[in-house]
């Protein structure tokens, strides 16, 4: 069912009516987020999220089962995930903990559309708990915390002339060259944060700049994106940027901080422990940096390579959605 930020409503009503239908959840609806939850008096209470957007379609719609793998756009990032966490609502009935599902919209997008920042806004009462999982791509493992990510837009600024008098002006666009060297010489961080391995990039994301076909242009805008690691809050980072942009006019445009790991919360060691393996730092940004503003610790954990995450071959296997399945369905039932 295609879904593209901002085209969730039919899925997001589709997930809400077969949630209505299972007798031991409590169900609420916040757009198209929707918000189902146990109530059972137990004393420790676990959420399961996942966004239900997917990024643009590229050629990757219908989806396609092939060789023991599901092709399709949001396969891996992250519809099998959400997949685990309906399936899971509707088995568990007697969990250990009490269990919150959280399944909602425009994760793909600027954080101000972000569903879940919505529903901490309209009703934080329902996203208490001990320990959040966000059912992110891992390939199964489980990934500690998030980078931070934010947008600047830094321009360069130059003399509007005719092409034909060229001299008489100064091209921003050449100007903006070096912008691009700055970027081309620029050393990420690889900081190690409570005890994972983070790597930081600063890229550029976007160039505009012109203004008519024989006009020298006055400005040109290079947005840039700056993935930062947990250890630096979004104070800090937009403080980087401008420093490592300094000459230029930079103004920071969207911004979502990070989370550290959290893997040392008592409530992560039973997760921990049922997954094994080795947890890694999760590079890229996700909502558990938002369950850390709201006070818990939250890791990711789910199926799918996020190395495949928004590429037109996006897949997942299936073996990876059913083991998923049934490792956190031991860890919730105890």
């Amino acid at each position: 069912m295609e879904s593209v930020s901002g085209g969730e409503a039919d899925l997001a009503a589709a997930i809400e009516r077969a949630l209505r239908d299972v007798p031991h959840l409590s169900v609420h609806g916040d757009g198209n987020a929707i918000v189902a939850r146990t109530t059972l008096g137990r004393p420790q209470r676990v959420i399961l999220a996942g966004h239900i957007d997917t990024v643009p379609i590229a050629g990757n719609l219908p989806s396609r089962r092939e060789n023991g793998l599901l092709y399709g756009c949001g396969s891996c990032d992250m519809k099998s995930g959400v997949a685990v966490a309906l399936r899971l609502a509707a088995r568990l009935t007697e969990p250990r903990p009490d269990v919150t599902y959280v399944f909602y919209d425009c994760e793909e997008v600027e954080a101000e559309r972000n569903g879940l920042l919505r529903l901490s806004r309209h009703r934080p009462d329902l996203l208490h708990g001990d320990l959040a999982v966000l059912m992110e791509p891992t390939g199964g493992v489980i990934e500690g915390g998030c980078q931070g990510t934010m947008r600047a837009e830094v321009t360069a600024r130059g003399k509007r002339a005719h092409s034909a008098r060229s001299w008489m002006g100064l091209n921003a666009v050449h100007v903006a060259g070096g912008i691009l060297d700055v970027l081309r010489s620029y050393q990420p961080r690889q900081p190690v944060v409570d005890g994972l391995t983070y790597h930081e990039g600063l890229n550029a994301v976007g160039v505009s700049g012109g203004v008519a076909g024989n006009v020298i242009p006055d400005e040109c805008v290079v947005t840039v994106n700056y993935r930062f690691a947990p250890d630096r809050g979004e104070a800090e980072a937009a403080a980087h940027v401008r420093e490592v942009f300094s000459g230029y006019q930079v103004e920071i445009t969207d911004s979502a901080p990070g989370a550290r790991p959290g893997l040392d919360h008592p409530a992560a060691a039973a997760l921990l422990a049922a997954v094994g393996g080795v947890p890694r730092a999760k590079f890229g940004w996700t909502d558990v940096a938002r369950f850390a503003l709201l006070g818990m610790p939250a890791l990711n954990y789910g199926p799918g390579d996020p190395m495949l995450a928004h590429s037109p071959d996006e897949h997942v296997p299936v073996a990876q959605i059913a083991e998923c399945e049934a490792t956190l369905e031991a860890w919730l039932a105890g």
